[in-house]
């Protein structure tokens, strides 16, 4: 009798789903690389502590080098560390106003879609109104209204950035609820809460998260714009917009570095999070997850 040996495994065929020739792969592997580029720059300042953030008037001035990948400003301070300090507290002021953002926009989106009616319509109003006035201005106003500074900057954020979720939301949920389970439900004596907790957030999710990802770039320019205006963080912090606005008066004299460096690394993780945000929608969406 002839035994057959058992089949060994292809290391190979273990790896191909992993090809960077197939579409899905290459979006993981996009999305990894985003989230070391983001945890590095959050996680940054722990990193490095607070070297470089001292007053060294000895090495004010200094264009860029292998000693100061960023030069140094007009007291010597290193513009490398004080760029990731100021990225890194921009990032985790972006990550906290659009996470609170977010959820204001799922509820709002949920509740409006789910009791209908003159709840519907006052929250659909109150959308149309706030997306209709000039976005900066608003959240100027809005900024300003509540006396500037840390608080001011947080409220201001947080207001004018749930509407355009919440419609987005509260599309997906009126046509979740012509689905044949949810009208069963209904017809069963569920409550429209009810069948908002237990059928219509579990669909949500992926919207949720996908939303939630995409207000992280608008959350992070708003606050370095707020505070380059001064309305936002008080100068002693070394925040992103702060770092901007004090640079401007020294372009004249030559010190380019002093601005355009901590800019190009401020656009450079607010397209990280545009392209994380871009790829995990890709990668939750049937139409475009495979191939």
């Amino acid at each position: 009798m002839k035994l057959s040996m058992p089949a060994i495994a292809n290391p190979r065929s273990r790896l191909q789903g992993f090809s960077l020739n197939n579409r899905r792969s290459r979006t993981l592997l996009l999305i990894a690389l985003c989230l070391v580029v983001l945890g590095v720059l959050l996680l940054g300042t722990y990193l490095i502590g607070q070297a470089g953030l001292d007053i060294a008037l000895s090495s004010r001035n200094q264009p860029p080098s292998f000693a100061h990948p960023f030069g140094t400003d007009w007291l010597g301070r290193d513009m490398f560390s004080r760029t990731l300090h100021g990225l890194s507290l921009s990032l985790w002021i972006g990550l906290l106003t659009a996470s609170v953002s977010a959820v204001i926009a799922l509820a709002i989106g949920t509740l409006s879609a789910t009791l209908g009616g003159k709840v519907d319509a006052a929250i659909t109003w109150l959308i149309d109104v706030a997306l209709s006035l000039p976005h900066l201005v608003l959240i100027i106003l809005v900024a300003f209204a509540a006396g500037g500074g840390v608080r001011g900057l947080l409220l201001a954020i947080i207001i004018t950035h749930w509407m355009s979720l919440a419609r987005l939301l509260r599309a997906e949920v009126l046509q979740l609820k012509s689905s044949d389970y949810v009208q069963l439900s209904s017809k069963l004596g569920r409550s429209p809460l009810w069948i908002a907790r237990h059928h219509l957030l579990p669909h949500l999710l992926p919207q949720f998260l996908v939303g939630l990802i995409l207000l992280f770039p608008h959350a992070i320019l708003h606050e370095a714009g707020l505070t380059f205006l001064g309305l936002g963080l008080p100068p002693e912090i070394p925040a992103i917009g702060i770092i901007l606005s004090e640079s401007m008066r020294y372009l004249s004299a030559g010190y380019w570095w002093l601005a355009v460096l901590p800019g190009v690394v401020l656009l450079m993780a607010v397209q990280a999070f545009d392209i994380l945000g871009q790829s995990v929608r890709a990668l939750l969406d049937p139409k475009t997850s495979q191939g």
